[in-house]
């Protein structure tokens, strides 16, 4: 099926163009040209204004729409997180476990395996610890907390199904184990660690590729110990994980990140956990209750428990709340995102030969339209 869309302005993944119209066959795009020259003979989309723009991309969303992965690790709950945030414009993810009981990791990576060819917008998994570092645990039990062992990266890469995002801790596995890692598929992220940058230098020339919620549960930058905070923002080599929820990290420090990194060092994620995309505002992690208050999520003891929210809200964050340019941050829910997980070159762009996944935005970044491969979602 063949089809146009023009009317609104183009965000092409960088940057926004003016009366340019997008020609697409089937599941990708071919063409962009001016709106004059758009083919009549194929299904016109007439937008009437405001943004369109690819498919927003998650690469850490732990739950939604009321369901938890850790809770309901199958196909099923794959695809409830998947459809809650399609709602909001996230037409890709990685749906994230985060440290629990090892036999949870294994029925999660076969869940993956089924998934891949059946549910919409499934890039694979992020799988946030056990091998992290107990003194920056966060929210994560200290008891399923462990060592990686070879074994243990035996089994990521025999059950990698599309992307595996691991994260660790640079100063709790080997550069040799991390190599190995990379070497067969995995994107290693550094992570929940109080490493030196030493340490976390030392993972980056064995591959590691990203830095997970740059900031939170890692070592902060001191002048004479810059630990993982500092090599992050230092080494162009990796792409940090940032959640803007006004909550996770202050204005002042996401300008220090921008600075450091750029828009095309810093992929926006949610972290999203059951309240967000329309949950409720209370569930139960591992044996703890954990609740929203305001766009606040929290454990009894205070932890903050993943974010509260979308994507898109954390776009609207920084255009709204910090005023920092929308094609820039765009780019951090776009492009960006689809280069650190390593599928760039079909994902995050309009552009010919890429996905014609697309979300169709008012001025304001409020969704009007969502289209998966081409075809518009309910």
């Amino acid at each position: 099926m063949k089809q146009v869309f023009f009317g609104a302005t183009l965000f092409d993944g960088l940057s926004f163009h003016e009366d340019q119209a997008l020609v697409t066959d089937g599941a990708i795009i071919t063409a962009i040209m001016p709106v004059s020259e758009r083919p009549r003979d194929v299904i016109q989309h007439d937008l009437g204004g405001g943004i369109l723009s690819p498919g927003l991309i998650d690469a850490q969303i732990n739950g939604g729409g009321g369901v938890l992965l850790n809770e309901t690790p199958s196909v099923k709950g794959i695809s409830a997180i998947l459809d809650a945030h399609r709602r909001y414009g996230t037409t890709h993810a990685l749906p994230t476990l985060i440290t629990d009981a090892p036999d949870l990791l294994a029925e999660t990576l076969a869940a993956g395996k089924m998934a891949k060819d059946y549910v919409p917008g499934f890039l694979g998994l992020h799988i946030e610890g056990p091998f992290i570092d107990p003194k920056r645990a966060g929210a994560h039990p200290v008891e399923y907390i462990r060592s990686m062992t070879n074994a243990d990266a035996e089994q990521l890469i025999e059950h990698k199904a599309g992307v595996l995002f691991l994260t660790l801790a640079p100063n709790r596995v080997l550069p040799e184990l991390i190599a190995k890692l990379i070497a067969n598929g995995v994107v290693v992220s550094l992570g929940h660690s109080e490493a030196t940058d030493a340490e976390a230098f030392a993972a980056m020339d064995a591959g590691a590729s990203a830095v997970t919620h740059l900031y939170n549960a890692m070592s902060p930058l001191n002048h004479r110990a810059p630990g993982l905070t500092g090599a992050a923002l230092a080494d162009p080599r990796v792409i940090v994980g940032l959640i803007a929820d006004g909550h996770h990290v202050s204005p002042t420090a996401i300008r220090v990140a921008l600075a450091a990194k750029g828009a095309e060092g810093i992929a926006l994620v949610s972290d999203a956990m059951p309240p967000a995309a329309g949950g409720p505002d209370h569930f139960e992690l591992q044996d703890r209750i954990a609740t929203r208050i305001g766009t606040r999520l929290t454990l009894p003891d205070g932890t903050l428990a993943g974010a509260a929210i979308t994507l898109l809200d954390a776009v609207h964050y920084l255009v709204r709340d910090m005023r920092i340019d929308r094609a820039k941050v765009l780019q951090m829910a776009t492009s960006t995102p689809a280069k650190m997980v390593g599928l760039d070159t079909h994902l995050g762009r309009l552009a010919p030969g890429y996905s014609a996944s697309l979300v169709h935005l008012t001025d304001d970044l409020a969704v009007q339209s969502v289209w998966m491969d081409g075809l518009a979602c309910p």
